[in-house]
């Protein structure tokens, strides 16, 4: 006979609640987890798929995503004359906010350097990649659009061409993808009061002696240029190449990858961490609560057990049983919300099996943590205490 279970089904409504209420505190940290994982995915979307070696960006700056960047447009042409560059090609990337089926929508234009680059390396759902070099556009399953619809973005129509999915960016806009050329025509569109607050302030700023000029142009988009090198070509070599011009910088796929996660990601990290750690210690005050009450209401059967001679072990183990039975159910509960819930999120939250792993393994030091608060009381009943 199992006396943990007999205890158990004897109070199952408590039981069952308190599963429950651990369950949906365990579906609260596997979220909060999930969520970072499903940012940095974002953030880390294009640079893993776009398959370049080398990112080319503004000198003295650490662009395109940790800060802005802008380059000259002849850049891409000194880049591709380096000996050991297979491909070169240019990324231009602003936000845009378009009405469209008479709702706003916001978005993440991308440029596609076509026809070196027409968008094969995204992963369609419908439709197809660019075949033309203006007016077409690839958008994301979440900017709710339809294959064949036209939307105006800065003075002209682009038709949908292709559907794709998961293409968002960090802060979980969708990712449009244009043309560089169109790209650029969008992100240099401005509005009349932008014209004549331009031509009001031209020529009102005095120059500074000794006030360099940029070699960028002023009306620049082109944020970076994208460098694929072949097999035997001298990265380093190249990259200190590139450096010397002084007007460029360059950045690896490791940089970028360095620049999101321990720069520009590492705040939510820790504010992740703390709240999961929160959780976490909630979570082993209601169990350790809920086995403690258990234990106090069977005070007087464990004095009864004792009295007929059972050993120790027979009441730790029904305690340790019952502390289990709690952690492992409202894991279980709480894991099979959360595949429920998140996927209708609005942003991506990723639920890896390594996280549920940690995370089982700290439910089950909780466990047993609560586990030993009940124990350690039950060890204290007297066999006489039965006649009180």
């Amino acid at each position: 006979m199992n006396l943990a279970l007999k205890d158990i089904r004897f109070g199952l409504g408590r039981f069952l609640l308190t599963v429950v209420g651990v369950g949906f505190l365990i579906t609260a940290s596997v979220g909060m987890v999930g969520l970072y994982r499903g940012i940095v995915d974002d953030a880390l979307l294009i640079i893993d798929r776009i398959g370049a070696d080398l990112w080319v960006v503004q000198g003295g700056r650490a662009g395109p995503f940790a800060e802005g960047s802008a380059i000259s447009s002849t850049m891409d042409r000194r880049v591709e004359g380096l000996p050991g560059v297979d491909r070169v090609r240019r990324y231009v990337q602003s936000s845009q906010q378009f009405e469209f089926a008479g709702r706003l929508r916001r978005a993440t234009v991308t440029g596609l350097d076509y026809p070196a680059d027409g968008g094969g390396w995204l992963p369609l759902i419908r439709g197809r990649h660019l075949a033309s070099g203006h007016f077409e556009a690839i958008a994301d399953v979440s900017l709710d659009v339809a294959q064949g619809d036209r939307i105006r973005l800065g003075q002209d129509d682009y038709t949908i061409v292709g559907i794709t999915s998961g293409m968002v960016d960090m802060q979980g806009d969708s990712l449009l993808f244009v043309t560089v050329s169109d790209a650029m025509a969008i992100a240099r569109r401005r509005t009349s009061e932008e014209v004549l607050l331009a031509r009001a302030s031209s020529g009102r700023v005095p120059a500074e002696a000794g006030t360099g000029t940029s070699s960028v142009e002023q009306e620049s988009k082109i944020a970076a240029v994208l460098t694929t090198l072949s097999p035997a070509a001298d990265a380093d070599r190249i990259e200190a190449t590139i450096e010397g011009w002084g007007d460029a910088n360059v950045l690896s796929r490791a940089d970028q990858h360095d620049l999101l996660l321990n720069q520009r990601l590492w705040r939510l990290r820790i504010q992740i961490l703390a709240f999961t750690v929160v959780l976490l210690a909630v979570m082993a005050i209601v169990i350790s609560l809920i086995i403690y009450t258990m234990t106090i209401e069977k005070l007087h059967q464990i004095a009864m057990l004792k009295l007929i001679g059972a050993r120790n072990s027979v009441i730790v183990g029904m305690i340790a049983q019952q502390a289990g039975l709690v952690g492992s159910g409202g894991f279980v509960f709480g894991v099979g919300m959360a595949y429920v819930i998140f996927p209708f999120f609005p942003r991506r939250v990723v639920i890896d099996l390594p996280d549920l792993a940690l995370l089982f393994l700290a439910v089950a030091a909780i466990s047993a943590f609560a586990s030993v608060v009940g124990i350690r009381r039950a060890m204290k009943v007297r066999a006489q205490e039965v006649l009180s």
